[in-house]
């Protein structure tokens, strides 16, 4: 959801256009939300990432 919100808040500020800026945009906020995720673990000394807390995805099909 960080990723998402990061995303859309450059698209707003920049007003960007275009495939490749929107692309750009995207990869920039997927670093944030990465970077935040790191730095989270390394605060508490574990990834927050598992196969326990693992959705997979469901097919909707009928």
């Amino acid at each position: 959801m960080l990723g998402e919100k990061s995303t859309s808040e450059i698209h707003k500020v920049e007003d960007s256009r275009g495939v490749p800026k929107l692309k750009s945009d995207a990869v920039r906020g997927g670093h944030i939300a990465g970077n935040a995720r790191h730095e989270l673990e390394h605060e508490l000394k574990r990834s927050i990432v598992s196969k326990k807390n693992f959705i997979p995805l469901v097919s909707k099909r009928g």
